[in-house]
This record gives C-alpha cells, structure tokens and sequence, in this order.
C-alpha cells in the first residue's frame, strides 16, 4: 500500500491545483530537443510525450485514459491509420493546398530532396517524434487533462478537437510559415476527431506517421510540384 504522501502527491497531479498546473506545463513545454543532427536533419527527442507518459506514472493515471488501449486487431487498425494518412496527405497536397493558394514545396525541409545521408535522422522524426510523441502529448495527454476538465460532452469534445489542433498546429508555424500551419490544422482535426471518437491512439498515432512518411517520400523524391499539380495544372 502507498504511503499517504504518494497518494496525496498523485492526486495533486490529477487534480487542477497549483501542482497540476505546474504539471501540465511542464510537459508541455519544451516539447522536444536535438540530440544533434545529421546530414543538416536534426535529431529530435519527444521529450513533451517522455513527460506526459512520466507524469501519467506519478499521477496514478491509467494507461486506457491516454489512449493507450490494444485495438481488437493490429492488422485491421495499423493498415486503416497508414492507409488514411496517405490519403489524407495526397488529399491535402493536390488538393486542399492548391486551392489555399500554398507554394507546392515545403522549402523548410526541401533541403532533404535526393539526401539520402538524412534519411534516418527524418524517418525517426516522421514516426518516433510524429507518430508516436506528438499523439501522446495532443491526443493522449491534452485529451486527458482537458477532458477532466470540460467533461465528456459532444461540445465539451468538440471544443477539446479545437484547441489542441490549434495548439498543435501553432508548432508548425515557426519552422514551415502559414503552409506549416494550414496542414498542420487540418491534420490536427482529423487525428483528434478519430481519437475523440475512438479513444484509442493507435490509428492517429499511425495515421500520423504515415501521413509525415508520404511528406518525406514526396519530398526525397521531387515529386512535391507534381503531386501538387495533380488535381489543378
């Protein structure tokens, strides 16, 4: 049996007190950091996901509240998220970015094309820092603490879908402009409505990936101006 201390300490951590608050922050902030770089690819680590998970551990929090739940089939559930973040990324090049009138290369990561020596430092960072750490952190984490919060509500979701697409999508600016930040919203709407809707991160979590591998593959392979001109020539 625990101690009262640790219980009385886990229970701050859940709750909306000063600690929690502090807490929250925390984790939020900073989200990753470079461990160094490789052929011009920074090597990030999710530290932001490392602490939620940490502060799931101390708080007490079950695993299941994050959207750590095991699907009822692996197959069934990791080929719906890769075959919807294709989709979605092909959708949102040829399409949706087209008509918001976006330049059709990314040239904050166009320093990839044809960079081979790069590529494992961002397959890591499409999957690991993409995939995994940003859905722990606005699906899972966010989720948890503003679902607490707000309650489980349709609005109450609805709101929680907002304002951590918009959170999410405020990270992208500062490296990719206002392009970053228009796909980073609408790919943050799509994961968080699947996760609210769900409750379980798997499939935003492959999803995710696959939609920022799509990017990648997009860009190594100088294709980013014709898949943007697929739709509108």
């Amino acid at each position: 049996m625990a101690p009262a201390s640790d219980d009385q300490f886990a229970a701050g951590l859940r709750g909306f007190g000063p600690l929690a608050i502090l807490a929250i922050l925390l984790v939020l902030f900073p989200t990753t950091f470079a461990a160094g770089a490789i052929a011009g690819m920074p090597i990030l680590i999710p530290f932001g996901a490392i602490k939620a998970l940490v502060w799931a551990r101390l708080s007490r929090t079950p695993w299941h509240e994050m959207g750590y739940v095991r699907p009822k089939s692996w197959i069934t559930s990791v080929t719906l998220g890769v075959a919807l973040g294709i989709a979605l990324k092909f959708l949102v090049k040829a399409v949706v970015m087209p008509l918001l009138g976006g330049d059709p290369i990314n040239h904050a990561y166009h320093f990839l094309a044809g960079n081979r020596a790069a590529l494992p430092a961002a397959i890591w960072t499409m999957i690991i820092v993409g995939g995994w750490g940003e859905e722990t952190l606005f699906r899972g984490f966010l989720f948890e603490r503003l679902g607490k919060l707000l309650g489980p509500s349709a609005g109450a979701k609805a709101f929680i879908v907002l304002i951590t697409s918009i959170g999410f999508a405020s990270l992208h600016y500062s490296d990719q402009g206002l392009a970053g930040l228009e796909q980073a919203i609408i790919t943050g709407l799509t994961f968080g409505t699947i996760f609210a809707a769900s409750g379980r991160l798997v499939i935003p979590m492959c999803a995710h990936a696959a939609y920022d591998l799509a990017a990648l593959a997009m860009i190594y392979l100088n294709l980013e101006s014709k898949v943007a001109h697929l739709v509108f020539r």
